[in-house]
């Protein structure tokens, strides 16, 4: 499947599960037992190659790397599972908000103000 899309979109897709375990874990600076332990708490889930290894993609090693912070500062693992899930919802709440702002309301919408 993955031998379909071309290499350079491959590269540049976020969710394009391009890392190893060892070397997410290198990258991001600590354990394959935290990158196990994130995966437990179900912060992500890695795909699996063929031969049954996890492999990770970009946008999970940034929400990987956020959660090492937190961890890194005192909280507790699963509360900073938590916390980046949680912040993740916000920011998506948010994205939808605007655009639905956006879509809906128009210079027209009020006569009185001046577009921006």
């Amino acid at each position: 499947m993955a031998a379909d899309i071309p290499l350079g979109d491959r590269l540049d897709d976020d969710d394009y599960p391009a890392y190893t375990m060892g070397r997410a874990a290198e990258m991001l600076g600590t354990t394959p037992g935290f990158l196990r332990a994130i995966g437990e708490a179900r912060l992500i889930t890695p795909l699996r190659s063929e031969g049954g290894h996890r492999r990770y993609s970009r946008y999970q090693l940034r929400i990987a790397a956020r959660a090492r912070e937190l961890v890194d500062r005192g909280t507790p693992i699963e509360a900073a599972c938590r916390i980046v899930i949680l912040e993740d919802q916000l920011e998506e709440a948010q994205r939808i908000n605007a655009e639905h702002h956006h879509t809906t309301h128009t210079p027209a919408d009020n006569p009185g103000t001046r577009p921006n």
